[in-house]
């Protein structure tokens, strides 16, 4: 996937995040409480903001992309979709099925923030100056 279009899905799913959000405080507050799943929706916007940000933060503004930087954006993007996805169709009463998917979710944020961490290592290491 290009950067542009990383970059672009990202600012659209923080934004969708916001959304979510004030949605669920409103609009579906009943439902989530009725369910008892409101700390769950929480959580679910709680992780699309976090990683949507960083996705875009990672790759917008910069002049030069990093081969891993885009890597980590997209594995935060699938990660969203798995993590967050699952988690508002459990809060809204979903199938079952989708519990497992929501570690899934869990496991791309984690690789994505690995990946990072590998840029930022070798970043740090072509340029130091310790």
């Amino acid at each position: 996937m290009k950067v542009n279009k990383i970059t672009f899905y990202a600012a659209l799913l923080t934004a969708g995040g916001v959304a979510l959000g004030a949605f669920g405080a409103h609009a579906l507050k009943e439902t989530l409480l009725v369910h008892g799943t409101t700390e769950t929706w929480k959580t679910a916007v709680f992780y699309q903001l976090i990683h949507g940000l960083a996705a875009w933060a990672a790759l917008s503004g910069a002049t030069r992309h990093s081969p891993l930087l885009v890597k980590s954006a997209f594995a935060w993007l699938i990660g969203i979709f798995l993590f967050s996805g699952s988690l508002y169709g459990l809060s809204l009463g979903g199938p079952r099925w989708l519990g497992p998917i929501t570690p899934l979710g869990g496991l791309a944020f984690i690789v994505g923030w690995l990946i990072a961490a590998r840029a930022a290592w070798i970043n740090s290491s072509s340029t130091a100056d310790d």
